[in-house]
């Protein structure tokens, strides 16, 4: 198997990772989440960091140490639209990451804490924000690899 094989085997294994990631933290995020349910959702989100970090990594790999090198990514409109949408889902995901880091801390002083209707809405607002537009990832990809 050749260097290139391998970096894109791990990087699409690890951004459809990354898309499981975030239809479990859609179905978790509920209203009447208590103690070890925050604590596995906790654990989810930590997994969905984690996931894209890899991703990162994984993808500055290949752009370097791929078969199309890096002069083929860095001047391609798709490459960069997919590297923006990209960001934007990571920020998207600070204010979830850091609510569900509260709730955690919360539900471990008290076992029977519910996050309040408000904060879990708008959680939910966010992942289902974050899950439409990490769906255009794979599309500047494609488009990208067309030469677009």
């Amino acid at each position: 198997m050749t260097v290139d094989l391998i970096l894109a085997i791990l990087h699409h294994l690890l951004v459809f990772s990354m898309m499981a990631v975030i239809a479990i933290e859609m179905t978790m995020v509920r209203p009447d989440m208590r103690g070890r349910e925050i604590g596995r959702l906790a654990r989810i989100d930590t997994v969905y960091g984690l996931s894209a970090a890899l991703i990162i990594v994984v993808g500055v790999l290949r752009v370097f140490f791929g078969i199309k090198g890096a002069g083929y990514y860095l001047v391609s409109p798709s490459f960069w639209a997919k590297m923006a949408t990209l960001v934007v889902v990571g920020l998207l995901s600070i204010p979830p990451t850091m609510r569900i880091a509260r709730w955690r801390r919360a539900a471990a002083a008290d076992p029977i804490f519910t996050p309040p209707l408000d904060d879990v809405q708008g959680v939910r607002r966010f992942v289902h924000i974050e899950a439409g537009l990490f769906l255009l990832i794979p599309v500047f990809a494609a488009a990208m690899a067309r030469g677009f």
